[in-house]
């Protein structure tokens, strides 16, 4: 939201619809009803955001590092080749929680936006463009981060944290945030233990924190924008 606001393009590319995960409590609506319910949540979840473009993968639920990877490959490389992203951002190699999926999508993601910028990779699937940084989610999650702000002082404790190398200011769009996660309502149980069950949670939903991965190097940390650096 805080870039679509300075005009520029946002594009989501979600590689399941985690159809094998809960249903609410109470359930929602049937295991097999799931997928369909999953995926019309992430619909309404993006459209709050305001995110430009919607790419769903339709790999299996728990079992995307089984996917191939020279077809997933050149899948996320026509999406690159297409979108011509400045920054691309994913999770971080251990998959934020060590779920076997986001471990997966990390690894893939390093290896597409690789083979997108070579010319030799998928000469068929558009012109060669390479990201300019990549971002991973940092190694702690923001209801363990937000508590350590204090907000009496300019230069909180979190700023000297390893892995903290972006914070961005996004209080402006705290409701839209809020109402996006709310759009997932089978999994509301995860959602109100990590940020509404929590004290804080106006703060928790303030702030972004992202991980450098790579590109071009930082002359401070944390910065404030992803897009330091970048042409």
């Amino acid at each position: 939201m805080k870039y679509a606001a300075r005009g520029m393009r946002t594009v989501l590319v979600t590689a399941t619809l985690g159809e094998r995960g809960k249903t609410g409590e109470p359930p929602l609506c049937s295991a097999d009803q799931l997928p369909a319910v999953r995926e019309h949540e992430l619909r309404e979840a993006a459209a709050i955001i305001g995110f430009d473009e919607l790419h769903l993968l339709g790999y299996r639920d728990r079992a995307l590092a089984d996917a191939k990877p020279e077809d997933i490959r050149r899948t996320l490389v026509s999406i690159i080749r297409c979108t011509r992203p400045a920054v691309a951002l994913t999770f971080d190699p251990n998959g934020f929680n060590v779920h076997p999926d986001h471990v997966a999508i990390s690894r893939f993601t390093s290896d597409a936006i690789a083979a997108a910028a070579d010319p030799r990779w998928h000469v068929d699937a558009g012109e060669p463009h390479a990201v300019a940084r990549l971002l991973w989610t940092p190694p702690n999650p923001p209801w363990e981060l937000a508590p350590r702000e204090s907000e009496a002082t300019a230069a909180p404790p979190v700023h000297d944290m390893p892995g903290i190398d972006f914070v961005l200011d996004v209080s402006q769009w705290r409701d839209r945030r809020a109402a996006a996660l709310r759009a997932h309502r089978t999994q509301h149980l995860s959602i109100d233990r990590y940020f509404f069950n929590q004290p804080n949670v106006d703060r928790i939903l303030d702030r972004e924190f992202w991980r450098h991965a790579w590109g071009p190097p930082l002359t401070s940390r944390p910065a404030d924008d992803i897009l330091a650096g970048c042409r």
